[in-house]
């Protein structure tokens, strides 16, 4: 644990009278802790440590020393026994500028605490408002000065240590939570514990009416007394064995008896009454994922000082009734309309609260825009339409171009933005988002190289255009590439797509495999030009010409080879020049494309 040295005066001058009030109901030794059960203390502050109850030990669970040179500086000492089952923690209220440890011990012995099963040595550097075991009741969760809950049973004994690290502080109060209060409202502590005549320390709130009650069997007499600051002075006229208390202060009740006179002494503070202030329904949209529920704080509290009540919000009226399960201040907002329940309490008394006001928060769905962002406008096509795909009737659609419509049809270029609303309850929830419409048409197939390499072939497809053409050979997949590799000879189709959606066009292409050059010079190598892949197609017809358009020659299956010889007599050394016809599916005659028809006659 990580603790700072903080030594703050705040609230000493407005808390000073008060804190003489009720003092003598701290007790800073545990062997005089301050016994409690259904009602739990408010008071003014600590003034030091009594006894050093650790004997000079270094640490007691995550405590430490302080500034004083024992464990405890400014501690006030509490016990109380379980009367019933389940879960209990507990919240101490503090100023938020202010720095509160606590331990607690199960135990019945001072002289035999052992180690706390509860600690917190945090420092308060987050100005938390709260600091105790169980959960923060203002709703956060990320409050690193809260212990997990007890699971308990009747008859454990219990001693709580609270102390302040600071010189001067402003008081505290101490209110228990927990399910075991829901199902034991009037048991869940034992007050057994209490043997004081008037009871334990009384946390009341204002305007409530508190019967102090003295009734002795066999008094003679009884007289009461006041302490407000200047030490216990008569109530005059008041000689009856009950006082109706209305001021916070000790009292002090002495009863005579025939053998003995008894004394009693009783701390009462009364704390504000809140009043919790109408609040609007508000509305978020879906877009917004946390709503901040504490902006609807200020409109609770009206005047009210932020410092002396906490506003919490929760799903049920019983939660808010009850200070449960108070939903954290960033929340996660809910689809649809929801009844957010509203809980203004005393920070000093947790039993001073309003629950008298709700409101509605409303998620209004964010209209969804999932229309393409790119739109193609092709040249054959008299326009194309952009926007919503449906309309809804509960939105309102505003085009940049002035129409009202959740599509339009466009024909020509430019740039078209949408905003769609979606107004409830007030609140109007929009989006929008902007088309860019571009002209477009299909692609053009201005040449097809073929690199025929016999059993290695390249065939690249150039286009009329640099756009992102995608392109496939025969069922291939398309690639964005426009070069194939290690294309097998033989009739293959080239399509060349356009994936802006103006359409496509292929074209049949033949890759045949053939020698640059031949020398047909009689020494046995390479003396016949020939070529690869023909027998792929049907009814193949190689024509050999000159550069003059002659025809040399014609070479089919039955005639596969040619020699360099055009009747009878051998050609000279030069290029010469091919055509390749062949079948098609429907039966015509087809001169095939982009075929390379050069080559090198050599002697």
């Amino acid at each position: 644990m990580f603790k700072m040295s903080r030594f703050a005066i705040l609230w000493f001058m407005l808390f000073f009278l008060w804190i003489n009030a009720v003092m003598a109901q701290v007790s800073s030794d545990c062997s005089n802790a301050i016994p409690i059960c259904n009602n739990t203390p408010v008071n003014g502050g600590t003034t030091g440590f009594g006894v050093d109850d650790f004997s000079g030990a270094a640490t007691t669970g995550c405590l430490e020393r302080t500034l004083s040179g024992a464990i405890e500086s400014n501690s006030a000492w509490y016990r109380f026994r379980t009367g019933a089952s389940g879960q209990l923690g507990f919240n101490i209220g503090i100023d938020t500028l202010e720095d509160w440890d606590f331990a607690l011990y199960q135990s019945n012995d001072c002289s035999n605490l052992g180690e706390p099963i509860r600690c917190n040595f945090f420092d308060n550097q987050d100005e938390n408002a709260f600091v105790g075991v169980g959960e923060d009741p203002s709703g956060n969760t990320d409050n690193v000065q809260y212990e997990a809950w007890l699971d308990v049973t009747p008859g454990e004994d219990y001693y709580l240590l609270l102390n302040n690290f600071s010189n001067n502080n402003s008081g505290f109060s101490i209110q228990f939570s927990g399910h075991i209060f829901v199902t034991n409202p009037f048991d869940a502590l034992d007050c057994s514990i209490i043997n004081n005549l008037l009871g334990p320390p009384i946390a009341a709130c204002e305007n409530e009416t508190i019967i102090l009650d003295g009734t002795t069997s066999g008094a003679l007499s009884y007289r009461w007394f006041l302490d407000s600051g200047s030490g216990f002075t008569e109530i005059m006229g008041e000689n009856s064995p009950t006082y109706e208390v209305t001021t916070s202060a000790n009292y002090r009740v002495e009863v005579v008896r025939p053998s003995e006179t008894i004394i009693s002494d009783v701390q009462v503070s009364f704390s504000a009454m809140p009043v919790a202030n109408p609040v609007s329904d508000d509305a978020s949209c879906s877009g917004l994922e946390v709503y901040d529920l504490s902006q609807k704080d200020m409109e609770v509290l009206g005047s009210q000082n932020s410092n002396e009540f906490l506003v919490s919000y929760h799903t049920t009226m019983a939660d808010a009734v009850g200070g449960a399960n108070a939903l954290p201040k960033e929340y996660q907002t809910q689809s649809g309309s929801q009844t957010i329940f509203v809980r203004l309490t005393s920070i000093r008394n947790s039993r001073c609260f309003d629950a008298s006001q709700q409101f509605q928060l409303i998620n209004i769905e964010t209209p969804i825009l999932d229309f393409p962002q790119d739109v193609f406008l092709c040249e054959a096509d008299a326009g194309v339409t952009i926007g919503m795909e449906s309309t809804n009737p509960n939105y309102s659609y505003l085009w940049s171009s002035g129409e009202i419509t959740s599509n339009i049809l466009v024909s020509e270029e430019g740039e078209y933005e949408l905003t769609v609303t979606n107004s409830q309850s007030g609140l109007s929830c929009s989006d929008s988002k902007r088309v860019t419409v571009l002209t477009s048409r299909p692609p053009q197939i201005i040449d097809i190289e073929i690199e025929d390499l016999q059993n290695n072939n390249t065939v690249t497809v150039l286009t009329d255009v640099s756009e992102e053409y995608e392109y496939r050979l025969d069922d291939g997949a398309y690639q964005t590439g426009n070069k194939f590799y290690q294309v097998e000879p033989g009739m293959h189709t080239v399509t060349v797509n356009n994936p802006q959606g103006c359409g496509d066009v292929t074209e049949q292409i033949v890759v045949i495999g053939f020698p640059k050059f031949f020398t047909p010079n009689g020494d046995g190598s390479n003396e016949y030009w020939t070529i690869t892949g023909a027998e792929f197609l049907d009814s193949p017809v190689l024509t050999i010409y000159d550069r003059f358009g002659k025809l040399l020659a014609q070479l089919d299956p039955s005639n596969e080879q040619w020699d360099g010889v055009f009747k009878g007599k051998l050609l000279p050394e030069s290029d010469y020049w091919f055509k390749l016809t062949y079948t098609s599916a429907n039966g015509e005659t087809v001169t095939a494309k982009y075929v390379n028809n050069h080559f090198s006659l050599k002697r």
